[in-house]
């Protein structure tokens, strides 16, 4: 397939996400930026960080002067599932270790979910660059023009609560586990009292824990 005829068809069947990606780095650059990060430090973390929500994550735990191993479990346990990811998708299909490697580094969810059925890899590849592009690109317009817009709103900081409430949601809907909820209640709760700085670490530490040890026995 030709490049041009491989990038038309990841427009037409991967431009919807991408602009969804696009909206979303929005946010995270009005984000930074409202943190303190400066417009090219916002665009500089989007550019090569590319892990579904630990962007977010990680700007919080920065501006908070989180140690680095709490952001480090804390990046691998948010991320973890992409290890699974890389074990079913079809990597012997890109040539050379380079185009392998950024690959790697684009697995993201909407790249697993939209080219796992895809047997291209140029159409495939063109998903992963519009992902990457649109992730960058709307993190630097949200740094560069949304902090001069939207510098004096308050309450920007509240958009990461916000994005993890709709998630948590939205899995209710889907399954409506009550154990698992009370579980992730109580870590919560636990990392608030025990934690202090470390909140986050104990919590997810914890719940980790209790759902290995709950599906262990079944």
């Amino acid at each position: 397939m030709l490049a041009i005829t491989a990038f038309r068809t990841a427009l037409t069947k991967a431009g919807v996400v991408w602009f969804g990606i696009f909206v979303l780095g929005l946010g995270f650059g009005v984000l930074a930026t409202n943190l303190g990060f400066p417009w090219w430090a916002a665009f500089l973390i989007s550019a090569t960080v590319l892990a579904g929500s630990m962007e977010f994550i990680l700007i919080g735990l920065i501006s908070a002067h989180s140690p680095l191993v709490t952001i480090a479990v804390t990046t691998f346990l948010v991320n973890f599932r992409h290890l699974f990811y890389g074990l079913t998708y079809p990597l012997e299909l890109f040539k050379g270790k380079l185009r392998k490697w950024y690959i790697m580094f684009c697995m993201v969810d909407e790249a697993f979910a939209l080219n796992i059925t895809e047997r291209d890899p140029k159409t495939m590849w063109w998903v992963h660059v519009g992902l990457h592009a649109s992730w960058a690109g709307g993190s630097l317009v949200g740094a560069l023009g949304g902090a001069q817009l939207l510098g004096d709103v308050h309450g920007l900081d509240f958009l990461l609560i916000a994005l993890f409430a709709v998630l948590a949601l939205d899995s209710w809907q889907l399954r409506k586990d009550k154990v698992g909820a009370l579980l992730a209640a109580g870590a919560a709760g636990i990392g608030m009292v025990a934690g202090h700085q470390n909140m986050m670490l104990v919590a997810m530490l914890l719940f980790a824990g209790s759902l290995v040890v709950r599906h262990s026995r079944g």
